[in-house]
């Protein structure tokens, strides 16, 4: 799956050649047409093979402590590496960034198109979501890096569907998909694990269908994503005080109007108003695909006797509900309450009248003659 996401990024975003794609990666070509082609994840994902380089990583991971900036060829010599070096300084470089310190005189300068930061804000409301019941959901906020357009909706949660569900929405109202995303170790995106970034399958199909590059950063780094920090802090500033909202979809519809006026501020940053570059960003975005990923939660279960299921059965949509947030509630479509009571009614006088449908009854001396029990 990662070469698959991988090779769609290299095409789509950085419009590198398939025979290119296939040489930085070391694969056929063929290969390499099929991921292009294909709008869904591969279905299976080869599992990933050990390297002789692991057996050395704690020694590596020693002297890189000690002297960060230590080239490759030289640590190979310290510690007696006596195979090929490509794996090695592949290693080494991964790992070094975990131990560089990073640079605090540094300006990041964002070309169009290129990325956005991405993060969840807490807003400190209480929001209604039914049944008398309040809760605080988060708000995925974006933020374009050359525009500094800034995008943003409340979701239900921090679970994988709800995330992707509502980064699917704020790409859908930006209208493009930037190159590349940045974004924190959250549990839905991916994490950091023995110094190697690791998305998740469910991310990588989403980023994969889009043709996106990801940014994961490490642990305790918000500096990485100050564009997308301050957007924070200026929702909350700006765009929380005085106001009131009656439920999450309230919330966004208030939302997505002040965002109409707060990108058309003056920022001082970048000396002009996002709306006034926000056109060139978008013309450097990549186009949104034909057939968008449905990353939306789905579940199979067995119908039990009580007649309640969840929404589907065999594919085939049986019921459909507004959503609620408040949680273990049950909730009843009044149809369905009225068809299981004629369905309850017409039993009872069936079996009143003595009665019964017709169904058929298994002849279970069928099963001792196929054992050969019986003659």
């Amino acid at each position: 799956m990662e070469d698959w996401a991988e090779i769609r990024r290299l095409h789509l975003a950085e419009g590198i050649p398939i025979k290119e794609i296939a040489r930085r990666l070391r694969l056929a070509r063929n290969t390499v047409r099929e991921a292009i082609r294909s709008s869904t994840p591969p279905r299976y994902e080869r599992r990933p093979m050990g390297s002789a380089v692991d057996a050395a990583e704690p020694d590596i991971r020693r002297l890189l402590g000690r002297h960060p900036r230590m080239p490759a060829s030289v640590i190979a010599e310290r510690i007696g590496w006596q195979r090929g070096m490509t794996v090695f300084r592949e290693r080494v470089r991964d790992l070094r960034a975990v131990y560089l310190p990073p640079d605090p005189a540094g300006r990041t300068t964002y070309r169009p198109g290129e990325l956005a930061q991405w993060d969840l804000w807490f807003p400190p409301v209480d929001i209604p979501i039914g049944a008398e019941r309040v809760a605080r959901p988060p708000v995925l906020v974006g933020v374009a890096g050359y525009s500094r357009w800034l995008v943003g909706r409340m979701i239900p949660s921090r679970e994988t569907h709800d995330l992707l569900l509502g980064h699917l929405g704020c790409l859908v109202d930006l209208g493009r998909v930037p190159r590349a995303g940045v974004y924190d170790n959250e549990g839905a995106i991916g994490r950091w694990r023995h110094g190697v970034p690791q998305l998740t399958p469910a991310f990588q199909a989403f980023r994969g269908a889009f043709g996106m590059g990801v940014v994961l950063l490490k642990p305790a780094d918000p500096e990485s994503k100050g564009l997308v920090e301050r957007a924070n802090g200026y929702l909350e500033t700006s765009f929380l005080p005085g106001r009131s909202f009656r439920s999450p979809a309230d919330f966004n519809g208030q939302l997505s109007s002040w965002l109409v006026r707060a990108n058309d501020r003056h920022h001082r940053i970048i000396g002009c108003r996002p709306a006034d570059r926000i056109a060139t960003d978008l013309a450097a975005m990549m186009a949104l695909p034909p057939v968008l990923p449905d990353p939306a939660f789905r579940t199979s279960t067995r119908l039990g006797r009580d007649h309640y299921v969840r929404v589907t059965c065999a594919g085939e949509l049986v019921g459909q509900h507004r959503r609620s947030l408040v949680p273990h509630q049950v909730l009843t479509d009044p149809a369905h309450e009225i068809a299981r009571a004629y369905l309850r009614d017409e039993r009872r006088e069936l079996q009143a009248a003595g009665s019964e449908p017709d169904v058929e009854i298994r002849d279970l001396a069928v099963y001792d003659r196929l054992l050969g029990t019986v003659s």
